[in-house]
């Protein structure tokens, strides 16, 4: 599924290729889920002729700001994926290395085509139908997007504030870290990694947590953040020590990391992957 680091990558690509731009073409696909129930149509006409101001995100949400409003907002879904055609793309780890396009180039499920004035094109795909499109006015009139805690990577608190908010969790760490009400943009993947790299079992609650342990949460949730997010969501150029390597594969991925078993058991509703020997 995309994260922080994923959505991130695709707001900064959009943002290079669309920023100042006008745009000359749309073309939507009918899909009552995807686009939230709002008419095609509507969002033809919200976006052609329109300059894009700015590409936003906070957490997992992203939306093209536009010279006018009402604006264009966005969620990937589980599988939903944003490039510029006709350039190199990355492509999410799930994807595998099934075509991008059909024996006509034609972007496989394609849900929405931006054309910009200088002929760059840049195409929402969605083979699940989990994501979604809709209008609004801004963030401020998205009731999803106000409901989310601090941005995990633009907005990350002091260890100390942090502190004072995972003490009034009860919740296991891996539950508290997935609540996009407190930890924004992060999802399954990342709290595992976060967890690994802070040495805290995911079954550990926020309150029982030490001044010590909120500080290596608190520097893991920046260095794995900042690091995926450096190398735009490449998930080839994660260092090699990460659990992420180790995740998937066959039935259940990797049994051992170094010397380590790797454990995995449903932990705050979430699919979980842990090392017992290392986090405490």
């Amino acid at each position: 599924m995309p994260e922080l680091p994923e959505v991130e990558c695709v707001r900064r690509m959009m943002r290079s290729r669309l920023e100042g731009k006008k745009i000359v073409a749309v073309t939507v696909a009918p899909d009552e889920i995807v686009l939230s129930g709002t008419p095609p149509e509507a969002v033809v006409e919200v976006l052609m002729g329109h300059h894009v101001r700015d590409v936003g995100r906070k957490g997992k949400y992203w939306w093209l700001e536009l010279d006018e409003k009402p604006w264009v907002f966005g969620h990937l879904g589980m599988s939903g994926w944003i490039r510029e055609l006709n350039s190199p793309s990355r492509r999410l780890h799930s994807h595998g290395n099934a075509p991008l396009d059909d024996e006509d180039g034609v972007p496989r499920f394609l849900k929405l085509l931006i054309e910009a004035e200088d002929g760059t094109r840049i195409a929402f795909t969605d083979g699940r139908r989990l994501g979604r499109i809709w209008l609004a006015e801004g963030p401020d009139k998205v009731a999803a997007i106000q409901k989310l805690g601090f941005d995990s990577y633009e907005e990350l608190p002091t260890s100390a504030e942090l502190g004072k908010v995972l003490a009034k969790r009860k919740a296991p760490m891996k539950a508290v870290l997935l609540d996009q009400s407190v930890f924004a943009g992060v999802g399954n993947y990342l709290a595992d990694e976060i967890l690994y790299h802070a040495k805290i079992a995911p079954n550990r609650t926020g309150a029982s947590l030490s001044e010590e342990e909120v500080g290596a949460i608190h520097r893991a949730v920046k260095s794995v953040i900042g690091h995926a997010v450096k190398v735009d969501a490449d998930y080839e150029k994660f260092p090699a020590g990460w659990l992420f390597h180790h995740r998937w594969g066959g039935d259940k991925g990797a049994e051992r990391i170094g010397n380590h078993s790797i454990v995995r058991e449903s932990i705050g509703g979430r699919t979980t992957a842990w090392v017992p020997d290392v986090q405490k």
